[in-house]
């Protein structure tokens, strides 16, 4: 029986990592703050934001990621700056996406800016999503799917 593939998101506290799960799993949305790394349905990997905020926790993000087949760089829309340094998925040596949450709350130059991040950090294909709304989801879950 073949493995489904693994997804880890990776972004800041709050940048919308937990509800992107939520949607996907068609769960009702509800805000809770992710204390530890979670495996959702065996499928998703959801990290706190620490993990990528203090420089001394990133070494865990990098053994977890080893359980995963894909890399998501999770960046807020409406948060101004990044966490993500430059070329920062090639450390995993896997696939990256980059996904933009928080669509709904943004504006255009808002998506253009977290695009431009992502793109830095060395996503590959781009993805514009609102958890809210369900906007871009579902092209993302397809893609995720694909790869």
């Amino acid at each position: 029986m073949e493995r489904k593939k693994r997804i880890i998101l990776i972004g800041r506290s709050a940048a919308g990592k937990t509800t992107l799960c939520q949607r996907i799993n068609n769960e009702e949305l509800k805000y809770h703050k992710t204390q530890t790394v979670q495996v959702i349905n065996q499928s998703m990997i959801d990290t706190p934001g620490e993990y990528l905020e203090r420089r001394y926790f990133r070494g865990a993000l990098m053994v977890t990621a080893t359980d995963a087949d894909i890399i998501v760089l999770v960046q807020d829309a409406t948060e101004y700056g990044s966490m993500f340094p430059p070329a920062y998925s090639s450390m995993f040596a896997k696939p990256a996406v980059g996904v933009v949450t928080k669509q709904d709350l943004a504006t255009e130059q808002q998506v253009s800016h977290a695009k431009q991040y992502l793109k830095a950090a060395g996503a590959g294909e781009l993805f514009v999503v609102s958890s809210v709304t369900g906007e871009g989801v579902e092209a993302l879950v397809r893609h995720l799917d694909f790869l």
